[in-house]
């Protein structure tokens, strides 16, 4: 995959803010669970 058409190099980099913000969540989520849990 050598293509480096505007359109390609978006998908890409969206794609890559999609993984990003979904790992944030889940240790969002994580640190939630445990900030309830002391209580």
């Amino acid at each position: 995959m050598g293509d480096k058409s505007p359109k390609s190099v978006n998908k890409q980099a969206s794609q890559k803010l999609a993984k990003t913000n979904s790992a944030n969540q889940k240790k969002q989520q994580a640190t939630t669970a445990k900030q309830a849990a002391k209580r």
